[in-house]
């Protein structure tokens, strides 16, 4: 049943959809990989009106419930469905492999519980909108309270539109003013609701001031330079996808280069205002201590907060993900368990460091080895004994984090930092042919990375740099759908150690290391021959209770 949520006095409609669906989330509970339940704070009730420039930015606040549960699922979307992780989170037909062995269907959790929760965050930000714009017409709220709660509001809403357009292509258009949460409207439209809303949220809101948490006018501005690098890159219409939905073929790269034009100029608006920097620093942009902009050095642009679990509506447990038994991997006489998620295989780390010998990210983003700081011994992550660590995951900013941020799940989540600014930049002059133009913001990464600079980066330099650069930073998917080589990427995973069918033969192993390779070798195969053009995006998913949500479905599923 459709429902159109225009022409409705007190937002009745509105207000009804989350009354239902919130509902539904507090009796049906949220779990992550450690299966925590979600309380849901701050929700519109009739007796959280809006009376001041307080209570108006309060309400907006409310809709980072629906934001904090998904940082690490996220990545159980956009990394497992590349060729880049693979999931161990319980047995094959848990969504985490589902997801990695591209099985997923519309009830597959992590896809259930993403998109609900940002169609529902959408709602209570429109909620917000209307009831701020109510008080501030009776004077309740000032014009700084005004700009303050309906800035972060459209910012917000924009980010969600955007996320799920991303995913699941044409998507329902429903703001204050009216629309329908059912009927999916086309591409363009989206696209244009979501520039509205950042060119909104640019002019609300104030400049950067050091504090990432909140929504600057910078942060729009980055944003809008993302969202104009998606939408210059042609994203492919339902019919697209339809065409090649059962087929392991890529379909054909194409480009509007006015629009990349408009991502670059976003992006020089950022840049140019001086209140962003690379940190010099690359390790240090995760962990607690370094979190939001801690070391002030103004990388980190827009992040989503995180006090750890129960302190807020879930905690960021990327490090229990990635990192959930550190010391557990078949040396020294421990036992053998396997973490949620896995690199998935050896090749990632090796391939880089043939590349790249000296990129100071990779010691980073990849851990082979590791000292126990509690015993002394020193553990290996590579074949036979393991695959590498995706030290993206572990906060290393303070002494024994290892070992103790597992249970702390309180790091901030990066949504966007400077560095993808600059490369964003650098790949619109590099698709519009202006590839010498490009050398000055691509390079900026490379020497911090520590690298050689190039006169003109290719396009193929340009795509390496977002793996060297953003590796597990949840870009993988959606750069392969912007590429056009979801399916050419994927098939990498053939090249791989332990893809061959006599991977066995290749080394020793004990037993527990067979079967964890065993596995690994499992899920590459599966990628290998499960992936399709449907994949270009994922299945609309039914509702938080299992309901229809009246929402048609997209192609092969």
């Amino acid at each position: 049943m459709k429902k159109n949520i225009a022409n409705h006095s007190n937002h009745g409609s509105v207000r009804i959809l989350l009354s239902a669906a919130l509902s539904a989330i507090l009796s049906f509970g949220l779990i992550s990989c450690t299966d925590e339940d979600d309380p849901i704070d701050n929700q519109v009730t009739d007796e959280n009106v809006v009376k001041d420039d307080a209570s108006a930015l309060s309400l907006v606040n409310g809709v980072y419930a629906h934001w904090q549960p998904l940082s690490s699922s996220f990545s159980f979307i956009i990394e497992l469905n590349s060729n880049k992780l693979i999931s161990f989170e319980g047995t094959e037909d848990k969504e985490g492999p589902l997801n990695s062995r591209f099985e997923q269907g519309p009830d597959t959790w992590y896809q259930v519980k993403i998109f609900n929760h940002l169609l529902l965050g959408v709602a209570e930000d429109n909620e917000a909108i209307k009831a701020v714009e109510e008080a501030y017409q009776e004077g309740k709220v000032t014009k700084a309270g005004y700009d303050a709660a309906v800035g972060k509001a459209k910012f917000l809403r924009a980010l969600a539109n955007l996320k799920l357009a991303q995913l699941w292509g044409e998507i329902p258009v429903f703001t204050e003013a009216g629309g329908s949460t059912t009927e999916r409207q086309e591409l363009d439209v989206v696209f244009t609701q979501i520039v509205n809303d950042l060119l909104a949220a640019e002019s609300l809101l104030l400049d950067y001031n050091g504090d990432p948490r909140v929504p600057s006018k910078q942060a729009a501005q980055a944003l809008l330079a993302r969202t104009y690098l998606v939408w210059g890159d042609n994203p492919l219409t339902s019919a697209q996808v339809a065409a090649i939905a059962n087929t392991q073929n890529d379909p054909e790269f194409t480009k509007t280069d006015s629009r990349l034009e408009k991502a670059i100029e976003y992006a020089d608006r950022v840049i140019r205002s001086g209140k962003l920097a690379l940190d010099p620093d690359f390790s240090k942009l995760w962990g607690r201590e370094y979190e939001s902009n801690k070391r002030g050095t103004n990388e980190h642009i827009f992040t989503i907060a995180h006090d750890g679990d129960k302190k807020d509506a879930q905690g960021n447990h990327q490090t229990h993900c990635s990192w959930t038994y550190p010391f557990q991997n078949g040396e020294n006489g421990k036992g053998y368990r396997q973490n949620h998620t896995e690199v998935a295989d050896d090749d990632l780390y090796d391939n880089w460091l043939a590349e790249q010998p000296n990129d100071k990210r990779l010691a980073k983003t990849y851990f082979v080895q590791l000292v126990n700081p509690e015993t002394g011994d020193l553990h290996h992550y590579y074949s036979p004994v393991y695959t590498p660590i995706n030290g993206k995951g572990v906060d290393q900013s303070y002494e024994d984090a290892e070992n103790l941020e597992i249970k702390q799940n309180s790091i901030d989540r990066i949504e966007i930092r400077y560095a993808e600014v600059l490369l964003i930049k650098a790949e619109a002059l590099v698709q519009l042919g202006r590839n010498e133009e490009a050398a000055e913001p691509f390079n900026q990464l490379r020497t911090r990375a520590g690298i050689d600079t190039v006169a003109a980066p290719t396009f193929d330099q340009i795509k390496r740099e977002w793996d060297y650069e953003f590796t597990y930073e949840q870009f993988s998917v959606y750069n392969s759908y912007r590429w056009k080589n979801l399916i050419s990427s994927v098939k990498q995973v053939s090249t791989y150690k332990h893809f061959a069918d006599d991977w066995a033969s290749k080394q020793e192993y004990t037993d527990d290391q067979r079967a964890y390779f065993e596995k690994v070798h499992n899920h590459l195969v599966a990628k290998f021959n499960n992936v399709k053009g449907k994949h270009y995006r994922q299945p609309i998913p039914a509702g938080l209770h299992g309901e229809d949500l009246g929402i048609a479905q997209n192609p092969g599923y």
